[in-house]
């Protein structure tokens, strides 16, 4: 997908990832961008340097999420690419409260099923569209630290493979990005990126190129740090071996660890 010309609309708008992209799909000279965020003040403050639209949301609220795909199309048309970016990080194991994984499970999971909702019926009529969701190499390999973080993410990778597979015959293209440690709020006061910067820490404005290069060439992943891709095939290739390498991780970084960014 070019973006010239293309009606985008951006979850988690505010700051870091959500914030370059849309500036980026305004630089590539995209119809309209939608920047939406928990965070209406900061969305709005996008939205005018752009000379796009505002909206603040909460992505956990279904009714919210049909609320602004309604709202966007009747202001610019089609949406041509949806990017459900937003997405919130927790420390803790199996130990952290109901009310914890709820919140990490409504954010990082449920938002792209109801994005999917609002925009599919919309994409299959017109047999065309794209959903870009924005997971994690965690949701590909672990966190470290963070049991919430890495189940949540691994079900995103899942549901946006399984919407590829699903309706990718209908027209439908699919993307996941899954970046390590970029710097943004979530990685403010952590040396390094903490676990998740061991391969280095990317400026947002970079993994906005890789998403640029990623669209153009319809990939479903999409990797920032081009390491994980070597992560993941020796994950599979032994899948013992590397659990031991990431119990050594976990002892390198216990009592260090921090949130992963998305």
């Amino acid at each position: 997908m070019k973006i010239e010309g293309k009606h985008v609309v951006v979850t988690g708008a505010a700051s870091g990832i959500g914030r370059a992209l849309a500036r980026r799909f305004k630089a590539e000279g995209a119809s309209a961008v939608v920047a939406a965020d928990l965070d209406a003040a900061g969305a709005e403050a996008v939205a005018k340097e752009i000379g796009g639209i505002g909206v603040g949301l909460d992505v956990s609220n279904e009714s919210q999420l049909q609320a602004l795909v309604a709202d966007a199309e009747k202001a610019n048309g089609p949406i041509d690419l949806f990017c459900s970016n937003a997405g919130i990080g927790m420390e803790g194991g199996v130990e952290v409260p109901d009310e914890g994984w709820m919140q990490i499970w409504g954010v990082n999971v449920m938002s792209h099923i109801y994005a999917a909702r609002a925009v599919l019926p919309g994409m299959i009529a017109r047999g065309e569209g794209y959903l870009l969701n924005t997971a994690s190499a965690a949701g590909l390999l672990t966190q470290i630290g963070s049991a919430p973080y890495a189940v949540t993410k691994h079900a995103a990778v899942a549901l946006a493979e399984w919407l590829s597979i699903t309706h990718g015959d209908q027209g439908i293209k699919v993307s996941v990005l899954c970046p390590q440690a970029v710097r943004t709020a979530m990685t403010a006061g952590m040396q390094g990126g903490g676990v998740a910067g061991v391969d280095g820490m990317l400026e947002p404005e970079d993994l906005a190129d890789s998403v640029i290069e990623g669209l153009a060439e319809e990939r479903f992943l999409i990797l920032p740090h081009p390491v994980v891709e070597q992560y993941i095939q020796r994950k599979a290739g032994d899948y013992d071996r590397w659990l031991s390498g990431m119990r050594r991780l976990n002892a390198r970084f216990a009592g260090q660890v921090g949130e992963p960014v998305e």
